[in-house]
């Protein structure tokens, strides 16, 4: 077989290994999905009104559902993700990493695994909390369908590039739970952007740190693209947010997976 037969084969092996895993003991998964459920319920029957009044809108509900949903889709990658920072450390941890190095398997096909069955997850766990939000009373009717498709791109670029995120933070953390306070700011950081509050109506002093994150141009970007709204430099920015956590995930990971095992 050729190098490339053989690392799709071994990556496919390492894919189905992890989708079993995550079927096998959803309740990690679960409860991490719940998060941005509860929120989104929270903020729309409990503050829906309250918020939108205090942006401008008057007291209305649906159309805080529209601001609000963005975020909580990107919220839901982030700690779909940290499912994956878990299962990495309990690979590194248990022994199991040591016993693929001694087989006759692609070396980048264990991580490779890791990384499109958490992107899978993400998509999946964004396609139900899009559901539970559509059941609410979120729509997209201004959306044409090339701005569904960006949508799409854009979500699937940002559980990749915080995906390998995850996996870096898995490789260096000494056990399961350590990993997953390692990779709490990925569930942190979207609660200080523009997800549920315009930065504009945030403290001056907070401002810098609400605009200058990942988080902030990819809502902004997928808010125009579902809202028909204007993106303005976001969407450049959110894509290069995407490729540079990407790229900086990828060699992390490669590093710390290059060592000699625990």
């Amino acid at each position: 077989m050729s190098s490339l037969s053989l690392a799709v084969r071994d990556s496919s092996t390492m894919l189905r290994r992890n989708l079993l895993h995550a079927r096998r003991y959803p309740s990690l998964t679960l409860n991490l999905l719940l998060t941005p459920i509860v929120l989104l319920l929270l903020f729309v029957y409990v503050f829906g009104d309250v918020m939108s009044a205090g942006m401008g809108g008057g007291a209305d509900r649906s159309a805080y559902i529209a601001y609000v949903v963005p975020g909580i889709l990107l919220m839901t990658i982030g700690g779909t993700v940290v499912g994956t920072a878990v299962s990495v450390s309990n690979d590194m941890t248990e022994g199991i990493i040591a016993r693929f190095r001694t087989m006759a398997i692609h070396r980048g096909s264990i991580l490779v695994g890791h990384v499109i069955g958490s992107v899978l997850q993400s998509v999946a766990s964004v396609l139900l909390v899009g559901a539970v939000a559509v059941a609410i009373g979120f729509r997209s009717a201004d959306a044409t369908a090339l701005e569904w498709l960006a949508a799409f791109g854009l979500l699937a670029l940002v559980a990749l590039a915080l995906t390998w995120i995850a996996v870096g933070m898995g490789m260096v953390s000494p056990n399961a739970e350590a990993a997953s306070n390692n990779a709490l700011p990925l569930i942190v950081l979207p609660l200080i952007s523009s997800a549920f509050v315009p930065v504009d109506a945030m403290p001056g002093w907070f401002q810098p740190i609400a605009q200058y994150q990942p988080f902030t141009p990819a809502i902004e970007t997928l808010r125009g693209l579902l809202l028909g709204s204007g993106i303005g430099y976001n969407g450049w920015l959110a894509v290069a947010w995407c490729v540079a956590l990407t790229v900086l995930g990828y060699l992390w990971s490669k590093s710390v997976f290059n060592r000699d095992p625990r």
